[in-house]
């Protein structure tokens, strides 16, 4: 049970299909059409799955993630590329609101190198990242100017009835049913990230064959009791 356990309760890999879309419907769209020479911004506060959709997009071949961590020398060198450099097609630089002054002046460049290549055959696509509206970022006026150059959108955290709606229906694809006291103890006591509790499901999923057991609220219980969570998934209290 508990190498179970460790195996299912890691958080599923970010991708536009396991992004729980709620009332972001018109900016995933956008991104899943996304063409070279669009770019996006997207703000929203943390929760909103900024950084999930970002590591969507950039999890493929020809694509690279910044934020930041990356260090400066990758800002620059996408920017402003040598002859002999990789050209990703596809560029997402997340938490612009966390950058600091030269990975900014890259990302200046960055969306200049972008228009300038748009229209041609070595377009590429910028999607941009940040917790703030463009006109709110405390960030130099060339480059807020420039994250409203193409599409902007606001991403909004889902409610909870959204992500109970979202678990029972992930539940019922997978042939389960949930009780409202479960899932109420879940979104009560449990990581709200779509993705952490997606995770959990699993777990329970795999838990309840294993035990042979049907899900309920002991048996939640008995499973995070067993095996406490990875530090990237935190219970919000004790399991009392």
């Amino acid at each position: 049970m508990k190498q179970l356990l460790l195996d299912v309760l890691a958080a599923p890999a970010p991708s536009l299909e396991n992004y729980v879309a709620g009332p972001n419907t018109e900016a995933l769209a956008s991104l899943r059409a996304l063409a070279p020479g669009r770019a996006v911004y997207l703000w929203g506060p943390a929760g909103c799955g900024r950084t999930h959709l970002l590591r969507a997009l950039s999890d493929r071949p020809g694509a690279l993630y910044l934020d930041s961590h990356s260090p400066v020398s990758a800002y620059r060198r996408t920017a402003q590329p040598e002859e002999s450099d990789v050209r990703p097609a596809l560029i997402a630089v997340d938490d612009l609101h966390l950058l600091d002054e030269p990975r900014l002046a890259s990302v200046f460049s960055l969306y200049n190198r972008w228009r300038e290549t748009s229209a041609t055959d070595i377009a590429l696509s910028l999607i941009v990242a940040g917790e703030r509206a463009p006109g709110q970022l405390e960030i130099r006026e060339d480059l807020r100017t420039r994250l409203g150059w193409d599409l902007v959108f606001r991403l909004e955290v889902l409610s909870d009835a959204e992500k109970t709606d979202a678990l029972i229906r992930q539940a019922a694809s997978r042939g389960l049913q949930l009780a409202p006291e479960v899932v109420n103890w879940i979104l009560t006591h449990y990581e709200r990230d779509m993705r952490q509790l997606a995770a959990l499901l699993d777990a329970l999923d795999r838990y309840s064959l294993a035990a042979k057991r049907p899900i309920t609220l002991p048996l939640l219980r008995a499973m995070l009791a067993e095996q406490p969570p990875p530090p990237s998934i935190q219970s919000y209290s004790s399991l009392s």
